[in-house]
């Protein structure tokens, strides 16, 4: 391969991975949201959860 196209190659897809690295604001949104209702999902299981059995 001829090394101008070799470093083309490399530059795009050096740019390529920036882009999926760069925080997203839909993105941040969605996996807020996500977090959000795994947590809220959690804590319900906790509290339907059922104590200790009484000692007798």
């Amino acid at each position: 391969m001829h090394p101008d196209i070799h470093l083309a190659l490399h530059h795009a897809r050096a740019a390529e991975l920036r882009a999926e690295t760069e925080p997203r604001p839909a993105h941040r949104h969605a996996l807020r949201t996500r977090l959000g209702w795994t947590l809220i999902e959690v804590g319900l299981k906790l509290a339907a959860r059922p104590g200790p059995l009484p000692a007798h």
